[in-house]
């Protein structure tokens, strides 16, 4: 079990369009294809990036701000959940702050190996590799790698390939959309076996089965429970509650591993809203698959206008 709460001192600015600004809330282990990245970001300016993709998968909540497009006619607003597969394209985005101020928008979003066992590469991993690659003689300029002997690369590709040893794929996307869930649609239903607690199941995706829910717990009503076979993440949306004789508030976090006992209680004063996430592990096939794409270096004579997916 881990819990964790927000730090208003503890913000990173990861991001390359420099205006997001994250919270590691939760992290999962860098060398396994179930690694993962669960992060609170904060936008602090208005920001776009082009059309593009990652070879893992995305889950996106809007928390305060409803103005991000994702190209094509899709639009995630706030309270809203978005799914975003690997492999599938999407952009470009567009997030101006409207009638909002800098630092007022948040979202939480959780980054994660898919189903095609590619895994997903630690912000740790990334930056101790872009640091050895420039220590080496390389450099880097926007979304390209030079090598020391001047040879052009995507720079994700190098970094990539710095980190685990091969050319990064792409998986060919199961689905030709991102899925975007609206809570507020969704229907109550009371949890088998524990009184005072409902749900409202939003989809199980791919192979894999992970799974987006919301779960409130009523006043002064105790859940205990299980899951023998995926790894949960939980965290509070509203109301209070509490775990291991810890408080839970807004956006308090918590990991229950697979096969380990949940016990949450909401308070006495108000019932409590929670995301939960599940994660089983990712299972490989007996033969690899061959549904992938690997992009090309760029070509030397021409401009680069497209996103490396920093």
């Amino acid at each position: 079990m881990q819990i964790v709460h927000i730090d208003e001192e503890n913000w990173f600015k990861d991001h390359p369009s420099g205006v997001l600004h994250f919270q590691h809330l939760l992290k999962g282990e860098p060398e396994s294809p179930d690694n993962y990245m669960y992060v609170l970001a904060k936008q602090v300016g208005e920001w776009s990036m082009p059309r593009h993709r990652h070879n893992f998968e995305q889950i996106r909540i809007p928390l305060v701000g409803s103005n991000t497009t994702y190209g094509r006619g899709v639009e995630l607003k706030e309270g809203q959940i978005g799914y975003f597969p690997e492999g599938l394209s999407y952009g470009p985005q567009e997030s101006p702050l409207t009638d909002l101020k800098p630092g007022e928008p948040l979202a939480l979003a959780l980054q994660f190996g898919g189903s095609s066992g590619y895994g997903f590469m630690s912000i740790e991993q990334r930056r101790t590799a872009m640091r050895e690659l420039v220590e080496a003689g390389g450099k880097f300029e926007g979304a390209l790698y030079v090598s020391p002997e001047g040879r052009r690369q995507w720079g994700l590709n190098t970094v990539w390939q710095h980190v685990f040893g091969e050319r990064l794929k792409y998986p060919r996307p199961r689905y030709q959309h991102p899925v975007i869930a609206d809570p507020e649609r969704f229907n109550w239903l009371p949890v088998e076996g524990a009184k005072g607690v409902d749900h409202k199941f939003m989809g199980s995706f791919s192979e894999r089965g992970v799974r987006i829910e919301m779960v409130r717990l009523r006043p002064g009503v105790r859940w205990s429970s299980i899951d023998p076979g995926a790894q949960r993440i939980l965290t509070v949306l509203s109301g209070e509650a509490g775990c291991e004789g810890e408080d839970l508030r807004y956006l308090s976090t918590l990991r229950a591993d697979a096969g380990e006992q949940l016990e949450l209680a909401a308070s006495d004063a108000s019932e409590a809203e929670i995301l939960l996430i599940g994660l089983p592990p990712v299972v490989l096939p007996e033969a690899a698959s061959q549904e992938y794409d690997v992009d090309p270096d760029p070509d030397p004579n021409q401009p680069v206008h497209i996103d490396s997916g920093f």
